[in-house]
């Protein structure tokens, strides 16, 4: 599924929240974020320390031990300066020397889970973390390190926090490698298009309702408690790269992003098609941004194209089989009405606008049919929902049968390709803040149905060949 957005803004007018201070004396402590933390534990609490990226201002967060099953947690509402801060340590440590005193527990960059099985509840820490590049300013970040912690007491915890069942769930959560594919950032809606990012500032706190926070539900609890998320990091699933070039003299990065959904989530052969809700397996919405960041700020040039790829939204499946390279696909129920289909169309709609361009990569030819009957079905669907779309939204159709072009030995797949999206822009435009530039464009052949020019928000829907790139 794709899509290239389009808007355009003078850099003069970006609100100055895109573009985060690095000078210490420009802080504004009702409006921050805690990016580095201490955590310390006594009998009967775990006391997390946080602090700006700078340690000028604290806060802390208060979670009871006491209890085996219920979590109990308070957040003081003082901003302690440094000072103070240590200050309030040293109290707590004389006041509880009786049952073992104030102990530092770890270092931490972030909570990014508590969730509880039987009984105990655990939090999920980041302990190391390494940047991974910059957007606008913002550190954009992976983990190295993560650490789960019991929070209850081991005098208060019963049979059940070390019962086989327990231990198994356990043993499960650590097995998710936070390590590979996983990115975050403090200050920067990485979740978000810049596009969205640019036109949505004023706002208050991550948007961890957004389908490309991996951990929204693991986090629900802490946020929900403390009413704010100040000590939650929100982890996208995906892939973040990013690199610097020099073309004439010109220094600017290139940084393509991936966000995998959170919805009708799972591996390959595992989900396939789309749920009764209009999500399909593997929705993976990828960004290029593109940033000329001036001499000594970052408000310079930037641009971004999105365009989204997942599985054909039809009730479909396979079953995975060592024993079968290439499993059946089996058509699971007939909708008449493609319900299903037309909201998830909606919904990209939604989120992105129109019009959807959908290209289709699958089989025509088959010697024995599998991906014939994808196609087959999917371009009834697109037909049926045509019908009662008005000619303006219509979806557009694309085919293009990419094993049998792949085929010849003279194929340029990327010219091909390239081709497509170049006139998918052209429908569409794309978002872009600087100084415009006035460039002709060949006319577009792409749309059938309309020829206008009004660069609204495109989807390119792509189910791919999905033996190739779905995991």
């Amino acid at each position: 599924m794709a899509k290239p957005e389009s808007m355009k803004l003078n850099s003069s007018k970006l609100p100055q929240k895109i573009y985060p201070s690095n000078d210490p004396s420009e802080f504004n402590p009702l409006s921050y974020s805690l990016e580095k933390f201490r955590l310390y534990e006594t009998r009967a609490r775990f006391y997390l320390i946080g602090s700006d990226r700078n340690k000028q201002f604290f806060r802390v967060l208060k979670i009871d031990r006491m209890e085996p099953s219920d979590l109990n947690i308070s957040e003081d509402p003082v901003v302690y300066p440094p000072e103070e801060i240590k200050s309030l340590l040293q109290r707590i440590a004389e006041g509880n020397r009786a049952t073992g005193g104030l102990n530092f527990v770890a270092k931490v960059y972030g909570i990014a889970g508590c969730i509880k099985f039987l009984e105990s509840h655990y939090l999920v820490l980041v302990t190391k973390r390494r940047q991974i590049g910059c957007v606008c300013g913002h550190a954009i970040y992976s983990i190295d390190e993560s650490q789960i912690i019991a929070i209850p007491h081991v005098s208060v915890q019963t049979d059940v926090a070390h019962s086989k069942t327990e231990l198994r769930y356990k043993k499960l959560l650590s097995s998710v490698d936070l390590t590979k594919d996983f990115f975050y950032s403090y200050t920067y809606p990485i979740m978000r298009s810049l596009q969205k990012n640019v036109l949505s500032t004023g706002e208050d706190g991550m948007p961890y309702d957004n389908l490309f926070v991996w951990n929204s539900y693991l986090t629900h609890t802490i946020r929900s408690r403390c009413k704010n998320t100040m000590w939650t990091i929100a982890l996208v699933h995906g892939h973040f790269k990013q690199t610097r070039l020099s073309i004439f003299g010109k220094d600017f990065s290139v940084s393509l992003v991936s966000r995998r959904s959170r919805h009708f989530a799972g591996t390959r052969y595992l989900k396939r098609g789309v749920n009764d809700h209009g999500r399909v397996a593997n929705d993976v919405e990828t960004e290029q941004i593109v940033l000329d960041e001036e001499a000594g700020s970052c408000k310079g040039k930037m641009s971004s194209v999105v365009q989204m790829r997942g599985s054909i939204p039809l009730f479909w499946s396979q079953e995975a089989s060592r024993f079968s390279p290439k499993p059946d696909i089996i058509l699971q129920r007939y909708d008449p009405t493609y319900e299903a289909t037309r909201l998830h169309f909606e919904d990209l709609a939604r989120r992105y606008g129109n019009p959807i361009i959908i290209l289709n990569l699958i089989k025509t030819v088959e010697k024995r049919p599998r991906e014939m009957m994808l196609r087959r079905e999917f371009a009834n669907a697109v037909g049926y929902l045509n019908q009662i779309l008005s000619e303006e939204n219509h979806l557009k159709f694309i085919h293009w049968d990419f094993h049998k072009f792949a085929k010849s030995k003279s194929a340029n797949v990327l010219a091909v390709l390239g081709g497509v999206a170049s006139e998918a822009l052209d429908l569409t435009g794309f978002y872009y803040n600087g100084k415009p530039v006035v460039v002709k464009r060949r006319a577009t052949k792409l749309s059938r149905t309309s020829t206008a020019r009004n660069f609204s928000n495109v989807t390119l829907f792509i189910p791919l060949k999905e033996k190739l790139g779905d995991h």
